[in-house]
């Protein structure tokens, strides 16, 4: 689950991280009255769940509150179209109207979890306002990386190994780390993210942007984070598989897949891209998934006015094949799809799922393997 920048600050504030002041709004009218109260220059930021604000002309400088007014209007309401977007946009409906900062240098600061260690990593740059992926492609020197033991926490040394590496003193930085990690940590984050993290004249170090995202399967401990969620910035189809339990991401193509379990899911996209086809998706129903939540995943794969076939590609262990024949062959029944359908069934209760199929008097394409659901499902696609 992702949050806007105003929410990142607001929880950043809690724990202690240095943010500029600022208040979001809805209309110009209040973007005028807060820029009066701030007086001087301030900044009127695009408030959407995308980097790259900058790029898109999503961030301005106002000098005064009716040049704040103004900004506010052009924003709010107007499609915002930056590098992680897509062409399409996003919506902007909230601006944060922000105290301006005289700034001497801009840096990058993020945790995550480096997977491979099983341990939370803090990178951080003296390259900060720029995408990090950049910095990363361009000048990977530039990234500062340290591993930080959970148990044990972050510790003076790594403190004052970052500091010096991005040319500052570990007293203007040491707490608003130590802060940064407690947020990552308590609020079970899956990325902090401060970019950038500046330094101003007069010495002070503070988040001028922010991004927090969140495990979701830790949300249960933290209902305050519930609140912040906004389906606005969200796929109406991704929301809707999200109340069924349901791992679904959508994308642009148009084979509609429908797998249990996360690798085969990814193997099942790459060997449709393979055989010169799209997925539209990505669709986990998991390896427990009862006949109600497969006639729901599959309702929710056939929504997309995109997908012109379907793969069910289904390898049953804890999932058991006859379960997901049975969810299948009930959604079609009550949807009425009318879209090809292949299906490759391998596992637990294979012998059963195929009956259910077969009896059901709709028209599947049986496949036989991964290689020849593909070939078929792209051949019906097209």
């Amino acid at each position: 689950m992702k949050v806007h920048e105003f929410q990142a600050k607001q929880l950043l504030a809690k724990f202690g991280v240095d943010v500029p002041e600022g208040r979001v709004v809805r209309n110009p009218a209040e973007a005028y009255e807060v820029a009066k109260r701030f007086g001087g220059v301030v900044a009127v930021k695009a408030q959407i769940h995308a980097g790259g604000r900058g790029k898109g002309g999503g961030i301005k400088i106002a000098k005064t509150p009716e040049e704040a007014e103004l900004w506010a209007r052009e924003l709010i309401g107007s499609k915002l179209v930056t590098p992680q977007t897509g062409p399409e946009g996003r919506e902007i409906r909230l601006v944060l109207v922000e105290e301006g900062l005289s700034i001497k240098r801009e840096f990058y600061l993020g945790i995550i979890i480096d997977r491979s260690q099983g341990r939370p990593l803090i990178m951080a740059s003296s390259e900060g306002g720029v995408e990090i992926e950049e910095v990363a492609k361009e000048s990977p020197e530039l990234i500062l990386k340290e591993h930080v033991d959970p148990g044990l926490g972050l510790k003076p040394y790594q403190i004052r190994k970052i500091a010096f590496g991005l040319g500052l003193q570990p007293r203007q930085v040491g707490q608003l780390m130590l802060s940064l990690f407690s947020t990552f940590q308590e609020l079970d984050a899956s990325m902090v993210e401060i970019n950038p993290l500046v330094e101003t004249e007069q010495g002070e170090v503070l988040a001028l942007d922010a991004k927090l995202s969140f495990d979701d399967n830790a949300l249960y401990r933290h209902p305050e984070l519930m609140g912040m969620r906004d389906f606005d910035e969200e796929e109406p189809l991704e929301i809707e598989a999200s109340r069924y339990g349901l791992n679904y991401i959508k994308l642009d193509g148009n084979v509609g897949c429908m797998v249990n379990g996360a690798g085969l899911a990814m193997a099942t996209m790459d060997i449709i891209k393979l055989a010169g086809g799209n997925p539209a998706n990505f669709l986990d129903v998991g390896g427990g998934a009862s006949v109600e939540q497969v006639t729901n995943a599959f309702k929710i794969l056939v929504s997309d006015s995109n997908v012109k076939a379907v793969l069910i590609n289904i390898f049953g262990g804890i999932m058991r094949c006859d379960t997901v024949a049975e969810g299948v062959v009930q959604a079609i029944q009550e949807v009425g799809v009318e879209l090809p359908v292949v299906v490759r069934l391998e596992g637990t209760n294979v012998e059963q799922g195929r009956e259910i199929l077969q009896s059901s008097s709709l028209d599947f394409v049986v496949a036989d393997g991964m290689g020849d659901a593909a070939q078929k499902v792209v051949a019906v696609a097209s």
